[in-house]
């Protein structure tokens, strides 16, 4: 038995360090092996050591929920069963203080998301399951499904929160582009519009030449048909003249 429930608790000489501490309560680490070049097995150590006791059932549920953790280190290979010993309620307000503890240390985030809150908060729901399930297998089970749906359901929820991020960003790049091109042809739009407006005003100042030239020639013209209606007049006149006098002059015997 171990005075805390809230990591991987203080052992004997042989418990390896490599293993990170948990918030899930476990036995004493247990050699398993020691491979032939080994250099730190001690006493009569082999590779296969004695068979194991026969565990309970409830042990057996344990180890399926939270399956043992193994590890290699200084070539022995290490097991570590998760506890079978029932929590007390210091335990449980230990494992409270534990993870504030931890929350803090760590520096996770209160809010938003977090895979350090994520982790321990997931460490201490398979803690809670564990001392459920040495009380009452069915209830641990339920629990374990629950776990399950909800890693389910959060998954998908991550996935759906990547590929929506994907997406966003495929839109942003695509919208980026449109830009781009839109800005591009505006340039050109614009170019084209100061061509044809050039134009329009050449054309408008050809045409106000031609209309200026057509009106000095008209009114030139004008002029001209006014003198040659003047001069005939005249010369109208005159002829009236002659002719009156001639019309009027005696005749002769």
């Amino acid at each position: 038995h171990f005075g805390s429930s809230s990591s991987c608790f203080p052992v004997s000489s042989l418990c390896p360090t490599a293993m990170q501490s948990s918030l899930v309560k476990y036995n004493t680490p247990i050699l398993i092996s020691t491979t032939y070049g080994g250099k730190k097995a001690k006493g009569k150590a082999k590779k296969k050591p004695e068979k194991q006791p026969q565990m309970t059932a409830t042990e057996d549920i344990l180890n399926s929920i939270l399956p043992p953790r193994e590890w290699t280190e200084d070539d022995q290979l290490w097991v570590q069963y998760v506890s079978s010993t029932p929590a007390t309620r210091v335990d449980v307000i230990n494992l409270q203080e534990e993870l504030d503890k931890r929350l803090q240390q760590r520096q996770a985030r209160e809010t938003g998301i977090c895979p350090i809150r994520e982790e321990l908060y997931a460490q201490t729901f398979d803690e809670l399951i564990r001392q459920v399930t040495i009380i009452c297998a069915e209830r641990g089970l339920l629990l374990l499904r629950v776990r399950d749906e909800i890693r389910m359901t959060v998954g998908a929820y991550q996935s759906l929160y990547e590929s929506s991020i994907a997406f966003g960003m495929r839109k942003a790049l695509q919208a980026e582009q449109r830009r781009n091109q839109q800005t591009k042809l505006t340039k050109q739009l614009m170019a084209e519009t100061q061509t044809l407006k050039n134009q329009v005003d050449d054309l408008q100042r050809k045409a106000a030449e031609i209309v200026s030239r057509e009106a000095e020639r008209r009114e030139q013209e004008e002029k001209k048909h006014k003198e040659e209606v003047e001069l005939l007049k005249r010369n109208n006149a005159q002829l009236k003249e002659q002719l009156e006098s001639l019309l009027s002059a005696p005749k002769k015997a």
